[in-house]
């Protein structure tokens, strides 16, 4: 009888094969995004990068008013996705200041904003002629 292998009771990074129930592209972008909408986020854009970037297809791009909201988003969409779909993000930047959390799921990127850095870094401008949708 052989051991149980513990790298499968841990849940897939983001991307791994064979990650049952795992959401991909737009449905990962979505899924991302009502989460953050459930959380109250402002300014929720998809941006579909298909064709354009060889290192992902959407982004989700959103503010929450304070950094405490910001993280407060970051940590619904991180335990929903690991929880219900068994995903976990390939790399998270930002998190401890939260003023720009970035959560790469290399099928979607999404990019948590507090107001003042989304104006900063103007990142809906820098993809101003990808096509987007505006998610309410």
């Amino acid at each position: 009888m052989s051991a149980p292998d513990p790298l499968r009771a841990r849940p897939e990074v983001a991307g791994s094969p064979g990650a049952a129930g795992q959401l991909e592209g737009l449905a990962l972008a979505e899924r991302i995004a009502a989460l953050a909408s459930d959380r109250k986020a402002i300014d929720i854009s998809i941006v579909d990068l298909r064709g354009l970037v060889a290192y992902t297809d959407t982004l989700v791009v959103c503010s929450g008013n304070t950094e405490r909201q910001t993280k407060a988003i970051h940590d619904a969409i991180h335990r929903e996705l690991k929880d219900e779909h068994g995903m976990l993000p390939r790399r998270v930047e930002g998190e401890r200041e939260a003023r720009w959390i970035l959560m790469d799921y290399l099928d979607c990127v999404a990019h948590l904003f507090t107001p003042e850095a989304r104006t900063f870094y103007r990142i809906d401008q820098l993809w101003g002629d990808a096509p987007a949708r505006v998610v309410e």
